[in-house]
């Protein structure tokens, strides 16, 4: 299965998640950047409400693209397991890298949001989107940060993610929807024709479309 870009990907994770359709207190959250235009597409079909939940991956040392851990709000640090040990990553290392992708989680908080408040998932049923998993650390991560904010449930819902990392998260989200979950899974992007990065301008575009697609609140 290949998708054709991440909008081609939303709308058929979200011909898998239409049980969820119209339901007033479900709510969208995607991870910035890649997973906002999958999730665009699914709040378009389900007419939820969307927003971000930033998280950052912490990549190793001379290796950024190899995913070692991730941050989220509320001082959330998850390591991917035995990575630092294997790579023989000291913590001060970790720690460093921590605090600069700190930084730029707190840009994106910024920029993504400005003043405008972030959904309350107090008691809501989650949607936690991205456009797909490899190491599965950014989304430990989202769902630790997110927990504490006492959803009713957390539904993680990818197009594609590797059938080890989709086993692990069964255990911390109360589910999972993928759509292809291949047992070699060497990166997310072998998956789309167009991998293209997205852009905070593309972020912010689909955020503000997304604004009507919200069902009314029950009076």
């Amino acid at each position: 299965m290949h998708f054709q870009n991440r909008s081609d990907a939303g709308r058929r994770l979200a011909a898998q998640l239409t049980p969820f359709a119209n339901l007033p207190d479900l709510r969208i959250l995607a991870l910035p950047r890649g997973g906002v235009p999958v999730a665009f597409e699914i709040a378009r079909a389900l007419h939820a409400p969307l927003d971000v939940w930033v998280v950052r991956k912490l990549g190793a040392p001379g290796i950024p693209e190899l995913a070692i851990g991730a941050i989220a709000p509320g001082g959330i640090l998850v390591l991917s397991p035995g990575a630092a040990r294997q790579l023989r990553i000291a913590p001060q290392q970790i720690e460093a890298i921590a605090a600069q992708e700190r930084l730029e989680l707190e840009r994106r908080e910024k920029a993504y949001r400005g003043s405008r408040p972030s959904i309350d998932v107090r008691g809501k049923s989650v949607l936690l989107v991205d456009d797909g998993l490899a190491t599965g650390s950014t989304m430990r991560a989202a769902i630790a940060a997110l927990r504490r904010l006492e959803p009713a449930r957390i539904v993680v819902a990818v197009p594609v993610a590797a059938a080890s990392v989709c086993a692990e998260l069964a255990h911390e989200a109360d589910d999972i929807v993928c759509l292809w979950t291949p047992i070699d899974l060497d990166s997310v992007g072998q998956w789309y024709e167009d991998f293209s990065q997205t852009s905070d301008a593309e972020v912010l575009d689909l955020l503000n479309r997304a604004g009507p697609f919200a069902s009314p609140e029950p009076g």
